[in-house]
C-alpha cells in the first residue's frame, strides 16, 4: 500500500490532495487513534492508497509512515516545489548530505524509493500540461526518518503553479498512476556532483533501465565536506538507495577514492549505457572474462547465449575489414558475438570476444563479404582467408615511360590512356596483390 501525505500548511499539498481525491472513488473513515493534526481524523482509503492529512509543514514530520495502517510499501508526500524554474513538475528524495536547514537529521537520509521514482517521473511526463517540464531534484530537506521508503511529488514553481487546477490535477494523476509499483529495482546507483535538478541523472532515467536513489548535487557535496572524513555519510546514502553503484558527474578523484575505499564501485555513463538492458550478472562475468566496460568492453547481439567461449577476434582480417568498411564490420561483430573488446572510445574492434555456438564463422563469411568489395577474389581454406587484387603499378608505367601525372591518377583508376601514339590499359601496368590473413 501506498500512503499519501497531505501538508495543511502547504497550499499547493492541499491543492493537490482535492485532485487526488476528485479523480479517484474514496473510502472515507474516521480514525479516532490520533490527532486530526497527527495523520488521524478523516481518512481516505480506495485499492492500494490511503491519504492522510498533517498539520505540520511535511519537512518537519519526523516519520509520517507511523501514521498510516496496514502493510505500507512506501510514503509519497505532495508538496509544493518553490523556485526560479517556471512551471515544473519533479520528484526527489529527502535527507541531508550536510546540515539539516531544512527538517531532518544533518548527514542521515530517508530510505528511497528509486524504481518508484522512475514510474512517477515517467507519469509526470504523461500527465504533464503543455507548458510544464518534468524533472527530478536532487536529495534535500527532511524528513529523514521515515521506516518505510518515501519521496516528495511536486508541483512548481510559484504561486500560479500551486494554485493552477491543471497542474494539480496531473501531480495527482501521476501519483495515482504507480498503484502496486515496488519501490525498488535490481538497477539501482547513487548520484554524485552536478546541479540541483540533475540533468545527467535525470538522462540515466530517462534513456536507460537503471533508477536513480539519493543525489548529492555540487552544493551538497561542498556542504558535506572532506568524503574522506565523512564516510559515515557516504555509506549512509548508499544504504538508503539500496545501492552499490555510483554515478560521478565531474572529477572527483578524492569522492571516488572513499566511494571505492567503503566497498562501492564508481562507474561512468557509458558503462550506465552499455549495460542498459544487459543481465547484471552477465555483466561481470564479461568484465572479469574480457575486460571492464571503462576499457573497452561492448556488448553484443547475443549477450544472453546460455554459454560462450571467449575467443580471439581475427584481427588481421577483422583490420582489413574496418579499413573498407568500418560501420559494416563493427555491426558484424556486435551481431554474431555475446561481446567484444574494442579501442578508440568503442569506434573500433579489436582483441578477445564472447562467442556461442557457429556464430565466429559467420563472423569470418561476413568479414569476407566486406572484403569483395576491394579484392577480385577472397577464398576461405585451411584456416585461412586469401584474398587477391590487381592494383596499379607505379614501377610498371614508369618503365613503359608513362609520366607522373593525370596519366597516373586514370590508370590506377581503371582508365586507359593513349601515350606516345599507343593505348596503355590498366593491365599493362597492374600486377597481382596477394593478402592472407590468419584465422
Amino acid at each position: 500500500m501506498i500512503g499519501i501525505v497531505v501538508s495543511r500548511a502547504d497550499s499547493a499539498s492541499v491543492h493537490i490532495g482535492e485532485h487526488l481525491r476528485s479523480l479517484a472513488d474514496w473510502d472515507e473513515q474516521t480514525d479516532d487513534s490520533r490527532p486530526d493534526a497527527d495523520g488521524g481524523g478523516t481518512v481516505y482509503r480506495r485499492g492500494g492508497f490511503e491519504l492522510r492529512e498533517f498539520d505540520d509543514l511535511h519537512i518537519y514530520l519526523d516519520d509520517p509512515a507511523e501514521a498510516f495502517e496496514g502493510d505500507l510499501d512506501m510514503v509519497v508526500v505532495v508538496s509544493r516545489h518553490a523556485g526560479e524554474t517556471g512551471p515544473l513538475l519533479t520528484a526527489h528524495f529527502t535527507g541531508n548530505f550536510g546540515p539539516a536547514d531544512y527538517g531532518g537529521e544533518p548527514g542521515h537520509f530517508a530510505r528511497a524509493c528509486p524504481n518508484a521514482q522512475r514510474a512517477v517521473v515517467d507519469a509526470l511526463r504523461d500527465h504533464a500540461p503543455d507548458d510544464y517540464e518534468v524533472g527530478i531534484e536532487a536529495t534535500h530537506h527532511g524528513p529523514t526518518e521515515p521506516t518505510v521508503p518515501s519521496m516528495f511529488v511536486e508541483l512548481g514553481s510559484g504561486e500560479d503553479e500551486w494554485e493552477d487546477p491543471a497542474g494539480a490535477r496531473a501531480v495527482a494523476a501521476a501519483v495515482l498512476d504507480i498503484e502496486g509499483v515496488a519501490p525498488d529495482a535490481d538497477r539501482q546507483l547513487v548520484g554524485f556532483g552536478g546541479g540541483h535538478y540533475a540533468p545527467r541523472f535525470e538522462r540515466v532515467l530517462r534513456e536507460t533501465d537503471w533508477c536513480v536513489g539519493h543525489i548529492a548535487a555540487d552544493w551538497q557535496l561542498k556542504a558535506m565536506g572532506s568524503p574522506n572524513e565523512n564516510r559515515d555519510v557516504l555509506r549512509r546514502a548508499f544504504e538508503a538507495s539500496a545501492a552499490d553503484l555510483a554515478l560521478v558527474d565531474g572529477d572527483r578523484d578524492d569522492l571516488a577514492a572513499a566511494v571505492e575505499d567503503e566497498g562501492f564501485r564508481v562507474v561512468s555513463e557509458t558503462w550506465v549505457r552499455e549495460t542498459d538492458g544487459v543481465p547484471l550478472n552477465r555483466v561481470r562475468d564479461l568484465e572479469a572474462d574480457i575486460t571492464r566496460i571503462e576499457e573497452g568492453l561492448r556488448f553484443g547481439d547475443h549477450v544472453d547465449a546460455d554459454e560462450y567461449e571467449v575467443i580471439s577476434l581475427p584481427d588481421g582480417l577483422l583490420g582489413e575489414a574496418q579499413g573498407i568498411d568500418l560501420d559494416a564490420s563493427l555491426d558484424a561483430v556486435r551481431e554474431t558475438t555475446v561481446a567484444f573488446h574494442t579501442t578508440e572510445s568503442g569506434a573500433r574492434a579489436l582483441g578477445p570476444a564472447a562467442v556461442a555456438g557457429e556464430h565466429y564463422d559467420d563472423l569470418v563469411e561476413r568479414l569476407c563479404d566486406i572484403l569483395r568489395q576491394k579484392y577480385d577474389t577472397v577464398v576461405r581454406e585451411n584456416g585461412r582467408v586469401t584474398a587477391t587484387m590487381r592494383a596499379f603499378d607505379p614501377g610498371a608505367a614508369r618503365e613503359l615511360g608513362i609520366p607522373e601525372g593525370p596519366a597516373f591518377g586514370k590508370l590506377s583508376s581503371g582508365q586507359a590512356v593513349e601515350f606516345d601514339g599507343k593505348t596503355v590499359t590498366p593491365e599493362d601496368v597492374s600486377q597481382e596483390r596477394v593478402i592472407e590473413f590468419t584465422l
